[in-house]
């Protein structure tokens, strides 16, 4: 049985590509699974660093202590980037389960006919070695990459 949480993510990807944003949702739960705050991506609707899981570590460094912090789980339907990554460690969040690798969706903008990302595309635990990860999510991957196809296609139209 697939999680709800990373269902709410595929979800929540989809409503950034319907808005055209590139397509990407994370969920910030509590140690009991219940939600605290959930975002899309809003690299084109605001600005090109919004990204769900930079906006969800901000809001738990305001909101939450220490410990609850700690003991949070971010899902989320891609590994985070660098600056996600570097955010969730300074931040002080704990797990992250992710659908698709950074790994992966590097391949999939090739296969796409994308350039090289004018960013260095590292795991997590490149940037944040403490951070507990799970992922990719093998259910979930094809729906992503459905996903992150539609929205190169229509960006490149």
């Amino acid at each position: 049985m697939i999680n709800p949480h990373l269902l709410r993510c595929v979800a929540l990807a989809e409503e950034a590509l319907a808005a055209g944003d590139a397509p990407f949702g994370s969920v910030l739960v509590d140690e009991n699974g219940n939600v605290l705050k959930e975002d899309r991506n809003r690299v084109n609707s605001v600005d090109k660093t919004y990204h769900p899981e930079i906006e969800l570590a901000r809001w738990a460094a305001k909101n939450l202590t220490p410990e609850q912090r700690r003991n949070t789980t971010m899902y989320t339907s891609g590994e985070h980037c660098p600056m996600c990554s570097a955010a969730h460690g300074w931040a002080e969040l704990g797990k992250v389960i992710y659908i698709h690798s950074t790994e992966q969706l590097t391949q999939w903008h090739k296969e796409f006919g994308l350039g090289e990302s004018r960013v260095s595309q590292l795991p997590i635990q490149t940037i944040a070695p403490a951070v507990q990860v799970e992922g990719p999510i093998d259910d979930l991957a094809p729906k992503m990459y459905e996903l992150h196809n539609a929205y190169i296609t229509t960006e490149k139209s």
